[in-house]
């Protein structure tokens, strides 16, 4: 059994394979600025990547990550109204690491260093449209289905198409 996550940004979409067959497919929502590797772009890197770790194991649903540690509080609509503008990474978190060296990986590109997820947002609505600031947003009932599916390891391969 193969695992791969394909990222389709034209679609905005992630797409659970295994052994080259469907499994699951998402509606996501990639950087507002569009895709770019460069550290403090904004931008969602493109290329090969692979889950490097993967964060909030059997955590109740909407908890609050901050700087990838959980702060023990459930997000609810308050905390958008006092931050509005805030990026808020919820539920879990899938970290991302480049593969391709020069590209994604080292340097003023490095994946990790950028620190890239997949993870869980407050803004479900606008799931399907690109509004993150470089992550790769999902709805909090897929991200923690999807954080059950993959493992450390698991190939990303995030794509304009």
């Amino acid at each position: 059994m193969t695992i791969l996550i394909s990222i389709s940004i034209k679609q905005q979409q992630l797409t659970l394979i295994d052994d080259d067959k469907l499994i699951k497919f998402y509606s996501i929502s990639t950087a507002l600025k569009g895709t770019g590797q460069n550290k403090n772009s904004y931008q969602t890197p493109l290329g090969l990547h692979y889950i490097r770790a993967k964060i909030g194991k059997d955590l109740p649903l909407f908890s609050i990550f901050e700087g990838r540690r959980p702060t023990g509080e459930i997000w609810c609509k308050d905390n958008s109204e006092l931050k509005p503008n805030h990026d808020w990474i919820l539920s879990r978190i899938i970290w991302l690491s480049g593969k391709e060296f020069g590209i994604n990986r080292l340097g003023n590109s490095d994946t990790m260093q950028r620190y890239i997820y997949i993870h869980g947002t407050h803004d479900e609505k606008q799931l399907g449209s690109p509004l993150s600031h470089g992550c790769i947003r999902m709805s909090n009932h897929n991200v923690i289905e999807l954080f059950d599916l993959v493992s450390i390891g698991t190939i990303v391969h995030i794509n304009e198409e």
